[in-house]
């Protein structure tokens, strides 16, 4: 099947189970779209495939990265598509799964950057130039005697930030099929919520403590929902039982400004979740991908 296939939708509506069920039938592989989960150490808060489910699926682009690393949409864009290529020269049919509309966009479509007025020469900086200039505009932890990684870093987050040249509705692909799962809202809240509870006790406390005492400051666990809640409740500014209910209630805004994102950005086949015979939505996912 010379196709590519985009699993997308809110979080924690079945992404992950349906890519491998499709990978089984279609002889396919998946490649992660989720811009936490391209981090290592970024477990059971980013709700990451463990090797047991993965049924021997080939899996790409996740724990590519370190937690302290700084992966943009550039970066996405250009591994993406490399890992795209190689799984078509196989014969096997890359589906593409995550949440992160951004980075779908960005790699399938023409989605250009330019340089314009940026300076990526900091050859005449002070270190403690720099340093100001990470703080102010980064959530990156580095030392100010580093001065290799301060420049890698700005240069990186310049690189993030560069204007976007053309992208609109030029797929650069021929034949992509785009599948988004969906279901009541009150009923996609309510597996959030679950979701958050088994999280917390799987280990989630642990998993960020571990970050936390390390001094685990990059953007990844400043912004990463899981992560940013329970850092406060280290800190001292919440209560863990406040910050289980800011998790719970972020990653429901979330969810809904996933709705948003790819009903406004992407022609979506959406497909209605069977919570209680999945194998129903596999089905009828199939039936409009096709098997051929």
């Amino acid at each position: 099947m010379n196709k590519i296939i985009v699993i997308a939708g809110p979080t924690g509506i079945g992404k992950t189970s349906l890519s491998i069920e499709l990978a089984k039938v279609l002889n396919g592989e998946v490649i992660n779209a989720d811009a936490m989960q391209v981090y290592k150490e970024l477990n059971i808060g980013t709700a990451k495939v463990t090797e047991e489910e993965k049924c021997g699926v080939p899996h790409h682009l996740f724990d590519i990265c370190d937690v302290n690393d700084f992966y943009t949409v550039k970066d996405y864009q250009k591994d993406c598509r490399d890992k795209i290529g190689e799984v078509l020269s196989r014969g096997k049919t890359p589906i593409i799964i995550g949440g992160t509309g951004l980075y779908i966009k960005a790699a399938l479509y023409n989605y250009e950057f330019t340089q314009e007025n940026i300076n990526n020469n900091y050859d005449e900086f002070t270190n403690q130039e720099l340093y100001d200039l990470i703080k102010n505009n980064t959530n990156e932890d580095v030392h100010i005697n580093n001065r290799k990684r301060m420049i890698r870093i700005l240069q990186k987050y310049d690189n993030n930030n560069l204007n976007q040249k053309r992208c609109d509705d030029e797929l650069l692909y021929d034949n992509v099929c785009f599948i988004g799962l969906t279901v009541d809202r009150s009923i996609l809240y309510n597996i959030l919520d679950k979701r958050v509870d088994k999280q917390i006790n799987s280990g989630l406390i642990d998993e960020v403590k571990g970050l936390y005492d390390r001094g685990v400051y990059s953007k990844s666990v400043t912004t990463g929902i899981g992560y940013k809640e329970l850092y406060k409740y280290f800190s001292g500014e919440v209560t863990l039982e406040e910050a289980i209910s800011l998790i719970k209630k972020n990653t429901r805004h979330y969810a809904k400004r996933q709705y948003t994102w790819f009903n406004n950005k992407m022609n979506i086949s959406w497909v209605n979740v069977n919570i209680d015979n999945f194998s129903k939505t596999v089905n009828d996912v199939l039936k409009i991908v096709g098997s051929d």
